[in-house]
């Protein structure tokens, strides 16, 4: 008989470190592996698999099913109440349901079945071993749209004491009707139990088998693919910025999560009867230490005339570098916390940045100093754009949009209608309105005219309703026929994107490929289509005009997630650039792609 079970208080900040360290909080990582001495502790240098305090909760949630359901009468045989790890279950039957016939859930566990026995319902099914070595859940799958480990982060807007911490990936749970989990692919391959599924959740989803190789959707081949994308290696983590040089066209910038920005010399094209990639060489590498335990890159701009690049860092130092590499200046202005955005002006005069301490500055580049930094919002200043060449919006985590001149410190005007932060705001092609978007699960268009060219005020506000969880990405369609509405493309931590018309406010179309968190999405600068790249590995295509899926490809199960997509469209270059969790650089040539000619 085996001894009695012993949990130490060591052992679960062991657990808790883990999970720290895979969700990519490594300041808190850090604050309890100081105050907890874990390092003297012995359990500190055991390897802890990827997903185990999660995989651990998953199977207290069965245990607790099973002690609240060990009753086989009507009320347990159909309760419709889902577990949680923070509210007691009380069993609520579904009105609709015959009466079952009583059974006892326990009995599959004991071997003993009987004739005319209820099935064990597929929430109380015994753990299924995975192929990697981690246990899943029959039918239920973690990419459901909840963040995993390798969710891109941003700061935490709510820090105290002024004291950067990390935001978590978003965990609301989704609606039956945000996700198709039983179109998923079956082939994908389980790394961890998603907290957030409810283990009475899975019953009536196809199970997930095992395979080494995701199945392809419909619409690619593997020879496409081949074909089509060529992986970069060169970056030692996972890449969550990239950017294709706006002049010289060869030349892309990727940043990872080690500060380290390489520079890629990409052949702007290859003979038309040649199925093999370019051969890319080494990058040219700008490696500059983190002075922070974060480094992570948020942000790369280029001039337009692609002189210089911007970049954007966790260590809170802007960063701006020459087009061969060399740093052109840098400053700690930003001292206090992340820088989250950076924004030259048109003219490559300005530079905008975004700040966790709340501020925003504008940098004169020619002088290489500060211009002015401008208190734009409370606690967080997560995105900024450029309205005019002397006015600029920002966005923060008080929920508001202000309006800014560079010239003045008084605020022009605030726009205030998001219940919780706004992560993105995007100026539209016209130069009349701002999108944006927020974690309150809307996106909104404002009409800015009377700001910027001094006409009337309009300040009706079109709200786009319809996502289910934090609405993280939005972006407007570069090019609009005569005549017809300009168009506006969102996606969501509830693994759809949408397409919409930002007149009317009506969603024209609903996407529902991903499923996980959608983190990249891109117009093709011509307008014919647009990609969205997510957690799950996949970038899909849509056709803009049929509001159909094109064409998909999958980046594979280890590390798949895909954080930024950046479109180059000249001459006859049409190719994406991809930054993926899997410490490479996808390169998409659009034209090796026979379904989006």
């Amino acid at each position: 008989m085996a001894g009695p079970m012993k949990i130490t208080a060591d052992e679960v900040n062991c657990l808790i470190h883990a999970y720290f360290e895979d969700s990519g909080f490594q300041h808190s990582a850090f604050v309890l592996r100081a105050e907890g001495r874990l390092e003297q502790s012995p359990h500190y240098g055991k390897h802890i698999p990827r997903g185990e305090l999660v995989e651990l909760l998953c199977k207290a949630l069965l245990y607790c099913e099973v002690e609240a359901h060990w009753r086989g009468n009507v009320m347990t045989a159909n309760c419709k109440s889902k577990f949680s790890l923070l509210e007691k279950h009380v069993c609520s039957p579904d009105p609709s349901l015959p009466v079952a016939v009583a059974y006892n859930p326990l009995l599959p566990f004991m071997g003993n079945d009987q004739p005319g026995q209820q099935p064990l319902p597929q929430s109380l099914q015994p753990l299924q071993p995975q192929r990697n070595g981690s246990v899943g859940i029959n039918g239920a799958n973690e990419s459901n749209g909840i963040a995993g480990p390798s969710s891109k982060r941003k700061a935490n807007p709510s820090a105290t004491d002024g004291a950067p911490r990390e935001k978590r990936a978003r965990t609301l749970p989704l609606t039956d009707d945000s996700m198709d989990l039983d179109s998923v692919v079956s082939s994908s391959e389980i790394k961890q139990v998603d907290p957030m599924v409810s283990s009475s959740a899975s019953s009536g989803h196809t199970e997930l088998k095992k395979s080494h190789k995701a199945k392809q959707p419909s619409g690619s081949s593997d020879d496409q693919q081949d074909n089509a994308v060529s992986l970069l290696k060169g970056h030692k983590t996972e890449v969550f910025v990239c950017a294709w040089n706006p002049a010289r066209k060869s030349t892309l910038a990727s940043g990872s999560r080690d500060t380290v920005v390489h520079l890629w010399n990409v052949p702007e094209a290859r003979p038309a009867s040649s199925s093999i990639p370019p051969k890319i060489g080494p990058p040219m590498t700008l490696s500059y230490p983190s002075q922070s335990e974060q480094g992570d890159l948020t942000s790369l701009d280029w001039t337009r005339d692609g002189s210089l690049l911007a970049i954007g860092s966790y260590d809170a130092i802007l960063r701006v570098c020459t087009a061969s590499g060399e740093l052109y200046f840098s400053h700690t202005q930003h001292e206090k916390g992340p820088i989250f955005a950076t924004r030259f002006s048109r003219s490559g005069r300005w530079l905008l940045t975004a700040s966790l301490d709340g501020t925003a500055c504008v940098w004169d580049i020619s002088a290489k100093r500060l211009h002015r930094q401008f208190q734009c919002h409370k606690d967080c200043c997560l995105d900024v754009d450029w309205l005019t060449e002397d006015m600029f919006a920002s966005c923060g985590a008080d929920g508001k949009i202000q309006i800014m001149s560079i010239e003045n410190s008084t605020t022009p005007k605030t726009l205030m209608g998001h219940t919780t932060e706004v992560n993105q705001i995007k100026c539209s092609p016209s130069r009349t309105r701002i999108a944006s978007c927020s974690d309150d699960r809307t996106a909104r268009i404002w009409n800015i005219e009377d700001v910027v060219f001094s006409r009337p005020a309009n300040d009706e506000v079109i709200v786009l309703s319809g996502h289910t969880n934090t609405v993280s990405t939005i972006a407007w369609c570069p090019v609009t026929a005569e005549g017809e509405h300009e168009l506006l493309a969102t996606s969501s931590f509830d693994g759809t994107s949408r397409l919409w018309d930002s007149v009317t406010g009506q969603c024209l179309r609903m996407f529902q490929d991903h499923k996980r968190h959608v983190y990249a999405l891109a117009f093709s600068p011509d307008a014919r289509f647009f990609a969205t790249g997510g957690g799950d590995g996949w970038l899909h295509v849509y056709d803009v005009k049929a509001r159909q899926k094109r064409w998909s490809w999958y980046a594979g199960s280890e590390k798949p997630g895909i954080f930024e997509i950046d479109w180059q469209q000249s001459g006859n270059i049409n190719r994406m650039a991809l930054a993926l969790e899997s410490n490479q650089v996808g390169v998409v040539d659009v034209t090796r792609v026979p379904l989006l000619q």
